[in-house]
């Protein structure tokens, strides 16, 4: 039987260690464990664009759009609690509800017309099923948004269960660890044998902090930032060679894996 990275186009010269290759900590693996935004498709553009048109005709920044800068900054991994309080501090709960529901609704029509994911996530996800790898998603974000997003991404039979923003109290999203502790307790998966897939600095800190390698999904501009939270490798996408030599070597022989998924936490 070929490996499958013998047959996966390959792209040798994007990803970074540091501090020595955490994939191999997590030996033999037993689950892997996906932030949703940013990491398994490329969403930052639709979120941008509805806080921008939304924040513009409130007079927000003097009427001025918001920077994609501003966006990575302020917004990029954080629950709609945190961004609401950095926003819009001494609103009313009720007032900052409406607005994020209004926000959720731009961005599931404008997702709808062209979230794509990262390349090279099907194949990583064909070769977890086939390995019978746990499998959770573990997001700040609303559920009806990460269910969207899994949906579209055509994955909604992929992983077993879906944490999301509001699942562990208020405060207690990434990153704080909690998120991913919970995804491990439902799964019945190890810290020691689980690997983490995130793109923002809250999210790499929250996977650190509950104990796990984390892999960063994340441009050249970003990677210092990603190291500085504590990810083991960087990566641009899921094509990196050393990413699938690393998760070939800690993964072991294929199985076939026959366990229900699509289980909400």
């Amino acid at each position: 039987i070929n490996k499958p990275h013998e047959q996966r186009p390959i792209s040798r010269a994007s990803s970074r260690t540091h501090g020595g290759n955490g994939i191999s900590r997590a030996a033999p693996l037993e689950a892997l464990l996906f932030d949703i935004d940013g990491t398994m498709c490329v969403s930052d553009p639709f979120h941008h664009r509805a806080f921008s048109e939304l924040l513009q005709n409130l007079g927000y920044n003097g009427g001025a759009p918001i920077t994609p800068e501003f966006g990575m900054a302020h917004m990029a991994g954080r629950s709609n609690e945190q961004i609401g309080r950095f926003l819009f501090p001494d609103w009313p709960q009720a007032r900052l509800d409406a607005f994020f529901a209004e926000k959720e609704a731009l961005f599931a029509r404008y997702a709808g017309e062209g979230l794509r994911e990262v390349p090279g996530l099907a194949e990583l996800c064909r070769w977890a099923r086939e390995r019978g790898l746990k499998r959770a998603a573990v997001t700040n974000a609303p559920r009806a948004n990460a269910e969207l997003m899994i949906g579209i991404l055509g994955l909604a039979d992929f992983f077993q269960l879906v944490v999301a923003g509001e699942d562990c109290g208020e405060g207690r999203s990434k990153p704080c660890p909690d998120p991913y502790l919970r995804a491990l307790d439902l799964l019945g998966a190890s810290a020691e044998r689980s690997l983490v897939f995130e793109d923002s600095v809250v999210g790499v800190q929250a996977g650190v902090a509950a104990g796990m390698p984390v892999v960063a999904v994340a441009s050249e501009s970003r990677e210092a930032k990603v190291v500085a939270a504590g990810a083991s490798m960087v990566v641009r996408d899921y094509r990196d060679a050393e990413l699938w030599a690393a998760l070939e070597a800690a993964a072991g022989a294929p199985k076939i894996d026959s366990e229900p998924s699509a289980v909400d936490a």
